[in-house]
């Protein structure tokens, strides 16, 4: 039998014209009936769903933009991402990581057919600046998806109780709107419980939260980030489909970032692998920002390309303003 959040989701799909959604909760329940012996009603369901579906076929449309309303809208953000992978630097491990997620959503019919569901519960670990939020963008891009941001700031209240029950919220929106969720500096909710500075509040979080995650089975992405593995509950780790790491770039991968940052203008006589080994201990993040801050310098003094010595003295800076940031923190 459909539970009564799989009801909820197809009375709202459908309210909101929305058959991708309101087909892929049908496909769940036709899953679950198979699951539990009933192999007639589930094929009985998965052939009206295919009826349907040639009945009132039409052009593929993404899926439509919800602004969050109410509660919802001081804890999440919604955009609509068009990054692609391939529009990152990344190891190959991780690039197919991330493929394979790809691939399971695009064949989420025969996968929910079959009783399996695709890769939707990741956990992305590494230092800050590696590419973990921007991962989240490019697979919402990748698949059509809108992304939603949690804000921690509206999330997480002093108040007893409180942080659950918007947890919740969260939840039931992920049930209801197929689409990407990121908890980003996931180790603010997840902290490990019985840590010294742990508060009954934080305990309550963290038991919410895996009861929750747990029992989710919608086709939404549900994407946990953070700088500091550490700190998680160790109970959160099977949760999770899986667990993907992110690194800072070692010298091929910082000579990749800087051509593509420099792709669109036209550079000097540049050796890479000379600029490439200035970018050493940097982020990502930082070498695009320092790739970005020398074409500024050219623009400024009205010269026509970009130098070797312009990006390696743009790298020298971004380190020494890091190396002061971290001083004075």
């Amino acid at each position: 039998m459909p539970t009564a959040d799989q009801i909820k989701a197809l009375l709202t799909s459908h309210a909101e014209g929305d058959s991708a959604h309101f087909y892929s909760i049908a496909m769940q329940i036709a899953a679950s009936e198979a699951r539990q012996g009933n192999g007639k009603v589930a094929e009985e369901l998965r052939a009206l769903i295919d009826k349907s579906k040639a009945r009132t076929a039409v052009p593929s449309a993404p899926i439509p933009l919800n602004r969050p309303r109410g509660e919802l809208a001081d804890i999440l953000s919604v955009s609509y991402p068009k990054t692609k992978v391939s529009d990152m630097v990344l190891t190959e491990l991780t690039e197919g990581k991330l493929g394979r997620v790809i691939r399971e959503h695009r064949s989420v019919r025969p996968i929910r057919s079959h009783g399996l569901a695709p890769r939707r519960k990741l956990l992305l670990v590494g230092p800050p600046g590696t590419g973990k939020t921007l991962t989240a963008s490019a697979l919402a891009g990748e698949l059509g998806l809108p992304l939603f941001v949690v804000h921690l700031d509206g999330l997480i209240t002093k108040f007893m109780g409180e942080t659950a029950a918007k947890l919740r919220l969260i939840f039931e929106a992920i049930a209801q709107t197929r689409a990407v969720y990121l908890f980003d500096e996931f180790d603010s909710i997840g902290a490990e419980r019985g840590l010294a500075n742990d508060v009954g509040e934080i305990r309550r979080v963290v038991s919410s939260f895996l009861q929750m995650v747990e029992q989710d089975h919608s086709d939404s992405l549900i994407i946990a980030a953070t700088n500091h593995i550490a700190l998680l509950d160790r109970a959160l780790f099977r949760r999770f489909d899986d667990i993907i790491r992110f690194e800072l770039p070692n010298a091929s991968r910082a000579k990749l970032l800087l051509q593509a940052k420099l792709a669109a203008f036209k550079p000097g006589k540049i050796n890479w692998t000379v600029a490439a080994k200035s970018a050493a201990g940097l982020s990502y993040a930082d070498v695009a920002r320092a790739a970005e801050d020398a074409i500024k310098d050219v623009l400024i003094s009205g010269r026509e390309a970009v130098s070797q010595g312009d990006l390696v003295s743009a790298l020298k800076e971004r380190r020494a303003t890091l190396r002061k940031k971290g001083a004075d923190d």
